[in-house]
């Protein structure tokens, strides 16, 4: 290896973020999409002035933290146009907020220059006749929640049906990742499962595999149980994983699945087990367990248009979590639309 002796040549800060911009796109990353522009660099007012010194001798906060302080108080002063802070009223506040949504930033950007603001109201309030806070009772606007990322049917039968060994470890792998997709259970669930219904000794099972019912009763979010059917399939490699098992439970003899040290397997461990499991099957994408719970849910939605029983089989309270399922059934809907409607697009 050869090291160069050249010192590095000064790059420019916009230099510099230009390449940070290129680098987060090689590496897959997009820049952020709720990136503010420079703010102008008009004096402060004095109060936003007593106020950031007050910041930074009282309280101690950061540098950064302090550069953010005044990047929103100055955008709060720019919004003002002229006008005196403390003039400001509640519906001025609720102007400004509809005004930076509409230049494109996120709520969460927006909720953050609201807290800057409501603590230099307050502040103010403690030194001036300010008759009340006027960004008290502004919310930002809520964030859009990310739909959940689920395989195509396609995509997850290659991954479960792949065949990755004939060791126990592969066994067991087949087994959790099959039953995860057959009944959508979360993480948490699967490994809590023990082999069979058990109360002996002081120990009652809370989770547990009824496999001549061919289905399981979990305990969940809330402490609730639910009993939830398992698939052929995940049966039949269930019952190859069963023959394995008996000789490994050594050290947790309830546990349905067990690491290679005989004990109960960890939430860790089944997400690198699928990872790589994935990664060997040729999957395009980072399979993590959830993902097999979202794909249950969207693929017995898209079958059955039954959403009460979705929610039953996945343990939600409220129907509501359930229906975010119909918006990804929606859009496989209408990507089937787009592909076999002779006149859903124009022709190339």
């Amino acid at each position: 290896m050869v090291t160069s002796t050249r010192s590095p040549r000064p790059v420019s800060g916009a230099a510099s973020k230009a390449r940070a911009g290129q680098s987060s796109l090689a590496r897959g990353r997009k820049p952020k999409a709720d990136a503010e522009a420079p703010i102008d660099d008009a004096p402060l007012e004095p109060g936003i002035r007593d106020y950031l010194t007050s910041l930074a001798s009282e309280r101690k906060l950061a540098g950064l933290t302090l550069e953010n302080y005044t990047r929103d108080l100055r955008q709060l002063q720019r919004l003002a146009r002229g006008r005196s802070l403390e003039s400001l009223e509640h519906g001025d506040i609720r102007h400004f907020v509809m005004q930076l949504h509409g230049e494109g930033l996120v709520g969460r950007s927006i909720a953050r220059k609201l807290s800057a603001w409501r603590g230099y109201f307050a502040w103010l309030a403690q030194r001036t006749s300010l008759a009340a806070n006027p960004v008290e009772g502004v919310r930002a606007p809520k964030q859009p929640k990310p739909l959940p990322k689920a395989l195509s049917p396609d995509q997850a039968s290659a991954l479960v049906e792949f065949a990755s060994g004939t060791s126990a470890e592969a066994v067991r792998n087949r087994a959790m990742f099959e039953l995860l997709y057959s009944s959508g259970l979360r993480l948490s669930e699967l490994t809590s499962l023990d082999h069979c219904y058990v109360e002996a000794d002081g120990y009652r099972s809370a989770s547990w595999l009824d496999l001549p019912e061919r289905d399981v009763v979990v305990t969940g979010k809330g402490n609730k149980r639910r009993r939830v059917p398992v698939g052929e399939k995940a049966a039949l490699a269930l019952t190859r994983w069963l023959d394995m098992r008996a000789a490994l439970a050594t050290a947790e003899p309830h546990a349905l699945f067990l690491s290679a040290r005989g004990k109960r397997i960890g939430a860790r461990a089944v997400q690198q087990g699928l990872a790589r499991h994935a990664l060997a099957a040729g999957l395009p994408t980072h399979v993590h367990p959830h993902m097999l719970r979202h794909s249950f849910a969207t693929h017995v939605l898209q079958s059955s248009g039954d959403l009460r029983a979705v929610q039953e089989m996945l343990g939600h309270s409220n129907i509501s979590t359930t229906q975010i399922y119909t918006k990804l059934d929606f859009q496989h809907l209408a990507k089937v639309y787009d592909q076999a409607h002779p006149r859903s697009r124009k022709k190339p």
